[in-house]
């Protein structure tokens, strides 16, 4: 009996070894590969429970989800040579299993290798082109949608997809980060100088049509008062011509003490003329109603 059922678990334990070794579960996370010798015999596996020939076939399981790598920084010269040092990351998955596997031998570190080095070349393509100011100032989405443009291509030849690459620092080295930054203070400080000079100017010549506007205002103003002081003289002289008309004698005598307000009229005024003198007829005398 003992030896029935030693019997019966050796083959128990062999049937489920044998079903292990033949089945294989690829998850919904999952991408999987089945190859022989080396040849790849099916990658169109969906989530679930699937079949293999044991010691013939091999499985590969590969992530399909985002992957992300960050890279060291990397030296690179802009348009003046000028040295750069640059901190970037990649977001990347499998978009072509066949293609990726027969690349990269299906390996994340030799994936990630080589999309480094096509990162690379995209970046050195984007600061070669650009001075160190442009560089400095750009947006970073500027870079980055310049990067993957360049990038995609080559990712693609690599099976996977390019989903994000992003600039994380950009500094420059220690032995040449001084000067560099007295040169750009002394561009900006030029543009600034540049900028004020045309703003004096510009309220310059604002100032001088405001004071041109202004004269011509009261020039304007002048002529209008000197019109319409000349119709009020006028108008008085025709009613002066009147009233001189009507009674001559009240008109000279109205004008006489117009004459005598003017000349002697304020405190301190001193007037020599004869007492006797036509000028003063009316003082002292009364004039009788005709």
């Amino acid at each position: 009996m003992q030896n029935k059922a030693l019997i019966g678990l050796l083959v128990a334990v062999v049937l489920i070894l044998s079903i292990r070794a033949t089945v294989f579960t690829v998850s919904e996370g999952q991408l999987a590969i089945k190859s022989t010798g080396g040849q790849i015999v099916d990658s169109s596996y969906l989530p679930g429970l699937h079949f293999r020939i044991p010691l013939v076939n091999e499985v590969s399981l590969f992530d399909k989800r985002i992957i992300t790598q960050l890279y060291p920084a990397e030296r690179f010269l802009t348009r003046e040579q000028e040295q750069l040092n640059v901190d970037f990351y990649v977001k990347w998955r499998i978009q072509n299993l066949r293609r990726y596997y027969e690349s990269t031998g299906g390996t994340e570190e030799a994936a990630n290798a080589r999309l480094g080095e096509t990162i690379k070349d995209s970046i050195k393509s984007v600061v070669t082109q650009r001075t160190l100011q442009q560089v400095i100032t750009a947006e970073r989405t500027e870079f980055t949608d310049a990067m993957m443009k360049n990038a995609r291509p080559a990712a693609e030849q690599l099976g996977v997809e390019l989903v994000d690459v992003r600039i994380t620092k950009i500094d420059l080295p220690q032995q040449v980060r001084d000067s560099v930054y007295e040169r750009m203070r002394a561009t900006f400080k030029a543009q600034a100088a540049k900028l004020r000079a045309e703003g004096v100017e510009n309220s310059e010549r604002t100032r001088a049509q405001a004071n041109k506007q202004q004269t011509e205002i009261l020039a304007d103003a002048a002529r209008q008062a000197g019109q319409i002081r000349g119709q009020g003289d006028a108008s008085a002289s025709e009613v002066y011509a009147k009233s001189y008309s009507k009674n001559g004698e009240f008109y000279s005598f109205y004008r006489s003490m117009q004459s005598y307000r003017d000349s002697i009229g304020t405190s301190g005024d001193v007037l020599v003329i004869a007492p006797d003198s036509a000028y003063f007829k009316y003082f002292g005398k009364s004039l009788a109603p005709h």
